[in-house]
């Protein structure tokens, strides 16, 4: 076989206008391609920016909550502080300082451990509400590439 057969083809077989008609073909198909993604891509980031939105409202919401609940702590804490100070002020033993004293320490324990649960079931509330959107709207995206 002569090398120069390998490398040459027949001109009569070679028709332009095929060439040119894949060519068209396989453009189309790309700028389909092309448009469904950015389709896709220009959804998500419309849901992914109202997702953002409500996140941070329920975040606003979720701190004020939490701000309100601290306030409220705050205020039972110098309630009873207050409180304390007129019972002190009519003390009239030692062991009757003590023993208010000691009421008072006790009682200010256990306000305090229900106010860290209430704060850290609160908090953890405010977490998973916060969270839940944007977990939801990252496994549509995922689902809907995969889907792809």
């Amino acid at each position: 076989m002569n090398p120069k057969d390998v490398f040459s083809f027949s001109a009569s077989s070679f028709d332009p206008s095929k060439v040119s008609e894949t060519f068209r073909d396989f453009a189309e198909k790309g700028a389909a391609q092309s448009k469904e993604a950015y389709a896709k891509m220009k959804t998500a980031a419309e849901e992914a920016t109202k997702t953002v939105e409500t996140t941070m409202q329920t975040a606003q919401a979720g701190t004020v909550e939490l701000g309100l609940k601290a306030i409220d702590a705050l205020r039972t804490n110098a309630d009873m502080s207050l409180s304390h100070m007129e019972a002190l002020l009519g003390v009239k033993s030692v062991a009757e300082l003590v023993e208010l004293q000691t009421s008072f320490i006790r009682k200010q324990a256990e306000v305090t451990v229900e106010q860290a649960k209430a704060m850290q079931e609160a908090a953890k509330k405010v977490a998973e509400t916060v969270a839940k959107p944007t977990k939801e709207a990252a496994e549509k995206v995922m689902s809907t590439f995969k889907a792809a």
